[in-house]
């Protein structure tokens, strides 16, 4: 069973609470926004970017990872017929390597989400105008997100997944 979310708990409280009198009748939505983010225009083309570029990373990490264990492995193989300080000097290339290893892969590691911040961003940004803009012209009070278990059981006439992509998609023509 999905946990509900706790502010989406407190949204919902907080909205039932509210005399009817006091503001009028209060509406209610829900969207999916997970089907939102994956069908909204752009989302595909972001997607693949950043694969593409990621690729590029672990590639890089996958090379660091077969030195570090070149080494590893030679040392291995060597290590009864190396004086002691060679055997010194070997583990402290395998220690320097394996820190040079893992400073990389924190790198691009904040490299990865930075980018993907970058090209999700945008995607978001029009995800929520377009929520905002459906929340302000029709007067719902919430528009809460079923995706993040916000919502157990709702009417599907209540459900605006279909009427957020299809402004999105309405209002990509010209956008990245």
């Amino acid at each position: 069973m999905r946990r509900m979310n706790p502010l989406a708990l407190t949204l919902l409280a907080a909205a039932i609470a509210t005399p009817l009198g006091a503001q009028g009748p209060q509406k209610f939505a829900y969207v999916d926004t997970r089907r939102v983010i994956a069908e909204a225009p752009g989302a595909a083309e972001a997607q693949a970017t950043f694969e593409r570029e990621i690729q590029a990373f672990q590639n890089e990490l996958k090379t660091l990872e077969t030195e570090l264990q070149t080494l590893f492995d030679d040392y291995e193989r060597q290590q009864v017929t190396l004086s002691p300080d060679a055997r010194r000097q070997r583990q402290d290339a395998i220690r320097d390597k394996q820190s040079q290893y893992q400073q990389r892969a924190q790198q691009l590691e904040l490299t990865a989400a930075q980018r993907q911040t970058e090209l999700v961003e945008p995607i978001m940004a029009r995800i929520q105008t377009v929520l905002s803009e459906i929340q302000q012209t029709e007067g719902y009070a919430f528009i809460f997100d079923a995706a993040a278990g916000a919502v157990v059981a709702a009417d599907p006439s209540l459900d605006l997944t279909d009427q957020v992509l299809t402004r999105l998609r309405a209002g990509s023509a010209g956008q990245p």
